[in-house]
């Protein structure tokens, strides 16, 4: 982390902790299946519309292992309500191979984690930064918008290439800190530094 980012850093995880949406229950643990499943539903999805699938869904499926022997038609009975069902079928398809693979226990090597079915370079970031606390950024819509603003200048037109925002996110994460530094840059963007009505003031 450059020094740039380390007052940022202070000052954001302190509001995090008091104000952002740390509660989650995807967030008080770092479960990796707990992880995999959020960010699974969270795709195209508002936080308000997972919550209550997320704590059913969990409920009905505890783990890799309940996900991967449950039937198709099942994992899709819970879905139900949040729409995009292909995201269902993946999910349990990753569970099928973190329990063939790796018997049940989700591995922590990036090249791995990238040959589980529907999981992509932001899905490996996640994984690491907030299932196994390494230093891994996030980079979805809010956090490249974030950085972009506060790196680059306001967005329109872009001034970055995905490439350096990505460079510019890594190296904002605070060492030992990417579980909390990533959900305040997520909540930053969703809840204050939007993208049509940004609360300068506020931040």
């Amino acid at each position: 982390m450059s020094g740039r980012w380390s007052e940022i850093a202070r000052v954001l995880l302190a509001w995090y902790r008091e104000r952002g949406r740390a509660t989650l229950p995807w967030r008080v643990t770092r479960d990796p299946y707990y992880t995999v499943v959020s960010e699974f539903m969270l795709q195209q999805t508002q936080v308000d519309r997972v919550l209550p699938k997320f704590e059913a869904f969990v409920r009905r499926f505890p783990g890799f292992a309940a996900l991967a022997r449950a039937s198709t038609a099942d994992v899709l009975r819970e879905w139900k309500g949040l729409g995009y069902n292909s995201r269902a079928v993946r999910l349990k398809r990753l569970a099928e191979a973190v329990v063939e693979r790796f018997g049940g226990a989700m591995p922590h090597d990036p090249a791995q984690l990238l040959a589980l079915p529907g999981v992509g370079p932001y899905t490996v970031a996640a994984i690491r930064a907030f299932a196994f606390d390494e230093d891994a950024a996030a980079c979805d819509v809010n956090v490249r918008r974030v950085v972009h603003r506060l790196v680059f200048g306001v967005e329109f037109p872009s001034k970055a290439t995905q490439a350096q925002l990505h460079e510019a996110a890594a190296e904002a994460v605070p060492h030992g800190e990417a579980h909390d530094w990533n959900s305040a840059m997520m909540d930053l963007g969703a809840t204050i530094c939007t993208a049509r009505a940004p609360k300068c003031l506020l931040c």
